[in-house]
């Protein structure tokens, strides 16, 4: 089972109020996260990632175990704590300005 956290907004848009439970086919990659939660959660498809490329939107960066992946490959294996359930993979609003 993966965890995933979302931020507030898309928490609402989803409607639930904490982590959400994934069974996530292996190889878990981002890409693969991301096909499960879009699969359960219908009304998230094109908030996180562009409907036709899949490509991250610009504002979004995904995190797990203190790091950044957010440059990572879709296809790259998101870390061992993430797989097991011990950590989140993290889904956070970037913010800009100055």
């Amino acid at each position: 089972m993966i965890w995933v956290t979302l931020p507030t907004h898309l928490r609402a848009l989803a409607q639930v109020t904490g982590p959400i439970a994934l069974q996530v086919e292996e190889p878990v990659t981002q890409r693969a996260i991301l096909d499960a939660l879009e699969a359960a959660y219908p009304m998230l498809r094109g908030t996180i990632r562009d409907t036709v490329t899949k490509e991250r939107r610009p504002f979004v960066r995904f995190f797990a175990c203190g790091e950044d992946l957010s440059h990572e490959p879709a296809e790259a294996p998101v870390p061992i704590d993430v797989m097991m359930g011990i950590q989140p993979f993290r889904i956070i609003g970037a913010m800009a300005g100055g």
